[in-house]
């Protein structure tokens, strides 16, 4: 099981880009994210992320993204 892509699009809009990983999982837990997601942004291996592509692709590269849930 994964994070629901929808919702961790949500939780980083609005975010100003570029942005390293202490500063999205800061706006994402001020957007309503869950600590669970606040944490693996906060450690995601990357010093910088240009865009919410970025962030994406490193989620699912990392297998923490799940799809839509039902």
């Amino acid at each position: 099981m994964g994070y629901d892509v929808t919702q961790v699009q949500k939780t980083l809009a609005g975010f100003q880009y570029p942005g390293g990983p202490e500063d999205l999982a800061s706006h994402a837990s001020s957007n309503g994210a869950d600590q669970q997601l606040v944490d693996t942004l906060k450690n995601m291996d990357k010093q910088q992320f240009d865009g919410p592509n970025a962030v994406m692709a490193k989620l699912s590269e990392a297998g923490v993204l799940g799809g839509s849930s039902n």
